[in-house]
């Protein structure tokens, strides 16, 4: 299955995980077995365990979405340096230029 935006969920996606995240959390506090949470929520028992680690650390807050995975990691100013980097060429970072055959 294709996601769109290169291989992120859409919004819609990522609401409904983080419901269902937040359900779990909700079963971590009323004391319900990570086996059972996973069978009621049709999701893998590796997953719950997954969550229920995040729970523990951050509580519920944990277990919401962080948003798109595909945000940009290159600010502007470090895009600008790229690109002002990359126009200098093999030969303007010490790379010989290879002899024409």
């Amino acid at each position: 299955m294709r996601y769109p935006e290169g291989g992120c969920l859409t919004a819609e996606r990522r609401a409904f995980r983080e419901k269902i995240r937040l359900q779990a959390g909700e079963r971590f506090v009323a004391g319900e077995k990570t086996a059972a949470v996973a069978k009621d929520l049709r999701v893998s028992v590796r997953s719950v365990e997954r969550w229920r680690r995040a729970w523990r650390e951050d509580g519920l807050e944990g277990l919401r979405s962080a948003g798109p995975a595909n945000s940009p990691t290159v600010t502007e100013v470090q895009f600008a340096v790229l690109e002002e980097e990359l126009g200098k060429g093999p030969t303007g970072h010490g790379f010989e230029p290879r002899p024409v055959a």
